[in-house]
């Protein structure tokens, strides 16, 4: 295989013929670039080779699904990426377009070992990437991914013989039986279905109608132009048009799903949106209920709850937070043997009897509806106001280059650190300790914490503010976290504040 040269730009002959892959796409747990400035045909094929390679040097058996998300240039990837595994000597079975819990759902339906899912997942049109995973439920992790770069970006990606294509149709129809079961709603719910026009268009609706929900439809037309929304559920754009479908329908609730089906985003019947990381609470103290003395995993974006809540902690639950990412997340959830783990992203794990411990967007909405129908005198917004209040902020990201966010994360971290073994104070609070498990989580004497990490997606920081105290002191913490974050110069500004 020949190694990505640098001098292969776009537009050009070589471009045609040779790979070219900007090395920062190979990321934490997944590969992302934009497309096709970053990365080009040809070297997708030799991504794929370099998955082959792996799978044969790792002495996985040499068969794979993939699949690929609803976007206008996913197909052409996909092609591209299914000819170098087929180069390496691997069997490929092909169940078209999916969601991504479809592709993982396929390892176990079609009882194969690997997976590749074409997908840019909630990042914007213009960007591709591949979820990968060899030992299922689990995607590729930290070192996996850095043996995958270096076996590509080196040029070892090895051709073998033996290499076979396969399109095996039905597993969409076999996923939406998985999910739906034999599960019927014995209480009337109407629920906004929001999918942005993504890949989930092709699911949602019809799997809330299986079990018995009536749908209020919003934005359900497959259309890769997104022309009203980039579909992300954590993204106050998306909340906000969910909540004005709930309040003009009168609806008991929205689900939202991003843009490869992964993650799920709720607004309750009075038009709030709930954070993820909130919403996963509320499932634990139901799911705590019925299996008691259940672990759960919390990202370390997500609230304190887990571990603070009375009736959590009444029910035995034992809280873990974990470092943040989809492939951290379900392998935590796999090794500790958690019932279930929460991402603030909207990434939900749910384990045996449950789920199969992979991140289903779907799976999770089909059980927020069983909570629902377990709880027949609550609405969701009952269900918000029983929790603890706390005051969080959103997801926000100011820019930091992918080439320059990790040492900017160090010195941040390291200047956080000192400030608290300096004893000085945040928000006008002591400060009671700073986790690094995953950037920098500053936790104050009364439980209120303030977190900076790098996103492992994007160029960009990742902040995250919350107190239990109130609003004013949530915007304490972020003014003096932010203030630290603005000794760095290569910070840039926030996709959102608050």
């Amino acid at each position: 295989m020949k190694k990505p040269a640098p001098t292969v730009t776009p537009n050009t002959w070589d471009f045609l013929k040779d790979p070219m892959i900007t090395p920062t796409g190979f990321r934490e747990y997944d590969a992302r670039w934009k497309y096709p400035d970053e990365i080009n045909l040809p070297g997708i094929t030799a991504l794929g080779l370099g998955l082959g390679t792996q799978m044969h040097a790792r002495g996985i058996k040499p068969e794979i699904a993939v699949a690929n998300d609803y976007r206008d240039y996913s197909l052409s990837i996909k092609n591209a990426l299914i000819l170098g595994l087929m180069q390496a000597g691997i069997s490929v079975k092909d169940i078209g377009p999916a969601v991504s819990p479809m592709a993982y759902f396929s390892q176990f339906y079609l009882d194969v070992p690997a997976v590749a899912m074409v997908t840019a997942s909630h990042n914007p049109n213009g960007w591709t990437g591949v979820k990968m995973g060899f030992d299922r439920p689990l995607t590729h992790g930290p070192n996996e991914m850095s043996e995958l770069r270096d076996i590509v970006l080196e040029g070892r990606g090895q051709a073998r013989p033996g290499g076979a294509y396969e399109f095996v149709d039905g597993v969409k129809e076999a996923y939406l039986d998985d999910l739906a079961g034999d599960f019927k709603m014995s209480r009337k719910l109407k629920v906004v279905c929001a999918t942005g026009n993504g890949t989930a268009c092709a699911f949602a609706p019809d799997l809330f109608r299986r079990i018995g929900v009536e749908v209020v439809e919003s934005h359900n037309t497959l259309d890769y132009s997104f022309p009203h929304y980039n579909p992300n559920p954590e993204a106050m754009e998306m909340l906000h048009d969910m909540a004005d479908s709930v309040k003009a329908s009168k609806a008991d609730f929205a689900l939202g799903f991003d843009g490869d089906g992964d993650r799920c985003g709720v607004v309750d019947d009075e038009g709030e949106e709930i954070f993820a990381d909130k919403v996963g609470v509320i499932m634990a103290r139901d799911l705590s209920k019925i299996y008691p003395n259940a672990t759960f995993v919390a990202d370390v974006k997500s609230t304190g709850l887990f571990a603070s809540d009375p009736e959590l902690i009444a029910n035995g639950v034992k809280a873990d937070y974990w470092k943040t990412g989809h492939s951290h997340m379900k392998r935590r959830v796999k090794e500790i043997g958690a019932l279930a783990g929460f991402e603030k992203s909207g990434h939900y794990f749910l384990a045996e009897p449950i789920g199969r411990g992979y991140d289903c967007g779907l799976r999770v909405a089909v059980e927020i509806c069983k909570l629902m129908n377990r709880n027949p005198d609550k609405s969701m917004s009952d269900l918000r106001r029983a929790l603890p209040q706390t005051w969080a902020t959103p997801t926000m990201s100011p820019y930091c280059a992918d080439t320059e966010k990790y040492a900017t994360l160090d010195r941040l971290v390291a200047k956080l650190v000192a400030k608290a073994d300096a004893g000085e104070p945040l928000a006008g609070r002591a400060i009671k300790e700073v986790v690094t498990v995953n950037g920098a989580r500053v936790i104050l004497d009364n439980g209120a914490w303030g977190l900076v990490r790098a996103s492992s997606n994007t160029p960009n920081l990742v902040v995250v503010c919350e107190s239990p105290e109130s609003d004013a002191e949530m915007r304490a913490i972020f003014a003096d976290i932010d203030a630290v974050i603005r000794t760095e110069a290569s910070v840039g500004d926030y996709d959102q504040t608050i």
